[in-house]
């Protein structure tokens, strides 16, 4: 089968069909992020880099089988700004024509969850060599009023799913996806039909580092600015033991200082003490693979980690693939 892979980031998606045994003919991958281009290549070396999302014309492709996707979040996340899709104008945008419209006009946007509106034109523009083109859309957990705009563009409704039922760490996202579908409502209305995944039951003692570097534990000076820093913003550090779940790892969650951060309790040399996760340790929150290898610095194996997919959740949604049939 032929994969476009939008906002490829680290290659989830690549991960996930890998790990499924799919057998993948032609990876194309948009993404712009040169570390992330680079842990890609280190690990699929024959995916086909296309670029900017934005510059991408899908036409020239040929016949595409499946189209995959996180478009970025960070405007709709009840933790972010949540102004959606909008211009510098502050003029929100509802549909794909108004976008393009924009778009030629020369407008700017706001923060970058208006790319949404990019997989949808590339979605369209599949359709026209394959009419039966497979996708598969993620995003965070949002207002009703933007999940709304999403569903009536893509054309049905997503499915709410949390990362914790397949792994140590609560990741609540919505998959729009036509896989497997299914009518209802009284204007059978359609809708994303992929079953809850089997909760597996894992908490963060499956996924910790039995011995860990110095370098991710904190000082006694270092925990004494958190928790000063913590009391002045009326909150706390968060202290995570083995039998919980770890919150949701995002790009920014992870680095020392970051209020948001979860940090474990751990003991060492009988003396109980604090630390950070580990590169590994995120990986395994998001059930990258042991064998993925990571090539970079640990800044950007947290941040391409964060903005990543929970692979055993994309692996779950695409193992329905099984029930269509999709020629090479």
């Amino acid at each position: 089968m032929n994969v476009l892979s939008l906002f490829d980031g680290m290659s989830c998606g690549q991960i996930a069909l890998r790990e499924l045994g799919v057998s993948v003919d032609r990876y194309y991958a948009s993404e712009v992020d040169k570390h992330a281009i680079a842990q890609t290549m280190l690990n699929f070396p024959e995916t086909i880099q296309l670029g900017d999302v934005r510059y991408v014309d899908a036409r020239k492709l040929g016949k595409i089988d499946l189209l995959i996707g996180g478009s970025p979040c960070q405007s709709f996340s009840f933790v972010g700004n949540r102004a959606g899709m909008s211009t510098k104008e502050n003029e929100d945008v509802y549909t794909l024509e108004r976008y393009m419209e924009l778009k030629r006009d020369g407008f700017e946007f706001e923060g970058q969850s208006y790319l949404f509106w990019e997989f949808v034109r590339i979605l369209h523009e599949l359709r026209e060599v394959n009419p039966n083109v497979l996708f598969l859309l993620e995003n965070v957990e949002m207002g009703k009023k933007w999940e709304t705009v999403i569903s009536n563009a893509i054309g049905l409704h997503g499915v709410h799913i949390d990362s914790a039922l397949v792994s140590a760490q609560s990741r609540k996202r919505i998959y729009w996806t036509n896989i497997r579908t299914f009518n209802d409502g009284l204007f059978g209305e359609t809708f994303t039909d992929i079953p809850q995944p089997k909760d597996r039951g894992l908490f963060l003692r499956d996924v910790l580092e039995k011995e860990v570097s110095p370098k991710y534990h904190l000082s006694e000076r270092m925990i004494s600015w958190l928790n000063r820093h913590a009391e002045k913003r009326d909150s706390g550090i968060s202290v995570m033991s083995g039998d919980e779940k770890s919150h949701c790892i995002t790009s920014t969650a992870i680095y020392k200082g970051n209020l948001t951060t979860d940090y474990v309790q751990v003991e060492v040399d009988g003396k109980s003490t604090l630390r950070k996760y580990t590169p590994l340790e995120c990986a395994r929150l998001q059930t990258v693979p042991d064998w993925y290898k990571f090539g970079c610095s640990d800044t950007q194996a947290y941040r391409m980690i964060g903005n990543g997919w929970t692979v055993e959740v994309i692996k779950h949604i695409l193992s329905f693939m099984n029930d269509r049939k999709i020629s090479g």
